[in-house]
């Protein structure tokens, strides 16, 4: 059974000028011809082309693949293995692309501009996850709160950075003792320690009212992402985010103030 270029174009999800362009290289020349002068496929045509089609899907070019068309046995092996290789090598760039990529986007969704090895000595445990700077930036929106919030985190220095990390470090060190004690989440300590969390915030970041607070500590509560930016995996308990985000909450009814609410 024979097919017409425009039928074997259609299958194959190439255009009728490659099938011309494949003919006149010599690459794919059609069996038969009809009465008119069109070029027909047979079977064995589009089993060529179907191989044709794979060895440029690996990015092979015409000239190679004509070459081990013409003797699959001597060339295909060793042309594969070569390609394998190039192909790992293209990977591992554009693995080194991304991760280029991804610095630069946490450095815009997080506001850090500190390079790797500074974060590392100055954050520690406390990392950024991307996937939830992205969530948080399609969450809150172009808010002035967050405008504030990245422009100033942006500001920051090293040494501003450091300092931030010590106050917070020296706060979640008093919080872990309050929650292993017992400390009831709406007591006083609790609430103070809500309170001084909020005032970090707005010390470091953007002005933090109780309402954006009780937003943040419900961030949370939800997502261990979150948590994770002020009590590292290692040091979080059962209970831990539950308990800051019943304290926050309880210190932000302690707080309110219709004008804070307005």
């Amino acid at each position: 059974m024979s097919y017409s270029v425009r039928q074997v174009a259609s299958w194959a999800a190439v255009t009728v000028r490659t099938l011309h362009h494949y003919d006149r290289t010599g690459l794919l020349t059609p069996s038969s011809r009809s009465r008119a002068g069109y070029r027909l496929y047979d079977e064995t045509d589009l089993a060529r082309l179907q191989q044709i089609l794979f060895y440029r899907e690996l990015g092979f070019s015409l000239d190679e693949i004509a070459a081990i068309l013409k003797d699959p046995q001597a060339n295909a092996l060793d042309r594969l293995r070569a390609r394998q290789r190039q192909l790992s090598e293209e990977i591992a760039r554009l693995q080194r692309l991304c991760e280029v990529a991804e610095r630069a986007i946490e450095v815009q969704q997080t506001g850090v501009t500190l390079t790797p090895q500074e974060r590392f000595e100055v954050f520690g445990e406390i990392g950024f996850d991307l996937s939830y700077a992205t969530e948080r930036q399609l969450k809150w929106g172009d808010s002035q709160g967050q405008r504030e919030s990245m422009a100033r985190a942006a500001a920051h220095t090293k040494e501003d950075w450091r300092q931030l990390m010590a106050e917070a470090g020296e706060w979640r060190t008093r919080l872990l003792a309050a929650f292993d004690a017992g400390e009831p989440s709406d007591g006083e300590a609790a609430m103070d320690l809500a309170e001084e969390h909020r005032r970090h915030i707005t010390r470091w970041f953007t002005t933090c009212p109780p309402a954006m607070h009780r937003r943040i500590a419900d961030d949370f509560v939800a997502d261990p992402r979150a948590f994770a930016l002020v009590v590292p995996p290692s040091q979080q308990r059962p209970g831990l985010a539950p308990y800051l985000g019943k304290a926050v909450h309880a210190n932000a009814a302690r707080n309110d103030s219709p004008e804070e609410e307005r």
